[in-house]
């Protein structure tokens, strides 16, 4: 078993208006090149918790951290006009909430809980990833606020 110390949140930047399969996710990943999808759990709209890769395997959603990080989506990020937007359902947040509880259990040397922005290089050096140092919106949400 690989050593996890980290879960990444991420969005699968879809519109929260246009329902997203776990076979789609897929498919938009095999598009990309990946032999599957690259994250190991999505989130659907309504809290249905989906394991798409076994972690046991390192993701493909967070280069540089891939080889000791769970990668988790829930479906949506962008608004009805496309725009990046925290999208997610009550039942979502509830579902990440609990999904990321257990891996901590399942997983005790995870000492580390962040959204895909959050890995963005500090561009400034301050020791902050602020908004303007961004490279994407995902997740859309504070996740170490949140989680």
């Amino acid at each position: 078993m690989r050593k996890i110390d980290m879960i990444v949140i991420h969005c699968t930047a879809t519109r929260a208006d246009r329902p997203l399969s776990p076979a789609e996710l897929t498919k938009m990943h095999r598009k990309r090149g990946f032999k599957c999808c690259g994250y190991h759990y999505f989130v659907r709209t309504d809290g249905e918790i989906c394991t798409m890769r076994p972690v046991e395997r390192a993701g493909a959603h967070a280069k540089g951290y891939n080889e000791h990080s769970i990668g988790i989506a829930y479906e949506g990020g962008l608004d009805a006009q496309g725009r990046p937007a925290d999208t997610r359902t009550e039942l979502q947040k509830r579902s990440l909430r609990i999904l990321v509880r257990v891996l901590k259990s399942d997983f005790p040397a995870i000492t580390q809980v962040v959204g895909h922005r959050d890995l963005s290089p500090d561009l400034d050096g301050d020791g902050t990833v602020e908004p303007e140092e961004w490279t994407k919106a995902c997740p859309c949400f504070d996740v170490k606020k949140e989680l």
